[in-house]
């Protein structure tokens, strides 16, 4: 963990209540998968968010305004100064995948951000993968021009049927595939059960962020484990429903 103060340098609507902002500074050394922590002035927990992508002096995140501080946060300045929390929880990793293996990356809703990273990493390191983003309908679809500029095979399901293949993400076919996932525990659930291994990355309400308040916790093979600093990302084999 490691603490920051980030100049806001961007922020962008993607749709109706989501949102880009770019943060610079000293980011520390990030992977794909984690998260960072922002204190807001008037809120006494910070927020959680995803990172989208990063580099040596900035971090990229994608949010949704779902409650007063990621609203807060989205009105919030060009130049703005924050107190970020970085380089928290472990994020995938790569080193993981089996020899010949068909990789896939799956991504619901806002869980579609994290795995922009790691399609990066997965393209310098030349390995071959496929992606498929689900959404609800047509007007909650992002990144999807991000991904298809980086040249890669792209997927994307609705569940109304307005873009792509009407259905959810398990209409991909996942079966023998190794699934880098990450969104809402229903669609994570429904990959698992198809898809023959993986990493998936837990979306839950966290409190401090950092593994102290326990209030985050997932029952695994290895006992009860915290999503904010044991994860987010769990291996298939350790993940019990």
């Amino acid at each position: 963990m490691k603490q920051a103060l980030l100049k806001i340098k961007s922020t962008v609507p993607l749709t109706n209540d989501v949102f880009k902002t770019v943060l610079e500074g000293d980011v520390g050394t990030l992977k794909a998968g984690q998260f960072i922590d922002i204190k807001l002035k008037g809120f006494t927990l910070r927020r959680p968010i995803s990172v989208c992508d990063f580099d040596d002096n900035s971090i990229t995140i994608v949010y949704k305004t779902v409650g007063e501080g990621t609203l807060a946060l989205s009105s919030l300045p060009k130049g703005k100064i924050l107190d970020v929390l970085t380089e928290l929880g472990n994020g995938y990793v790569i080193t993981k995948i089996p020899k010949n293996a068909q990789v896939v990356l799956v991504g619901g809703g806002l869980g579609v951000p994290p795995l922009y990273g790691l399609a990066k990493n997965l393209k310098k390191q030349n390995i071959n993968f496929d992606m498929v983003l689900g959404f609800n309908s047509d007007k909650e679809i992002i990144l999807y021009n991000e991904f298809l500029n980086l040249g890669v095979n792209t997927v994307v399901t609705t569940a109304d049927g307005s873009c792509g293949v009407k259905g959810f993400v398990t209409q991909a076919d996942l079966k023998n595939k190794y699934v880098f996932a990450c969104g809402p525990v229903p669609m994570l659930k429904a990959v698992y059960e198809v898809c023959a291994d993986g990493q998936f990355s837990f979306e839950t309400r966290m409190a401090c962020g950092f593994g102290v308040c326990q209030g985050c916790t997932i029952q695994t093979t290895q006992g009860f484990l915290r999503v904010c600093a044991d994860g987010p990302v769990f291996t298939k084999e350790q993940i019990v429903w």
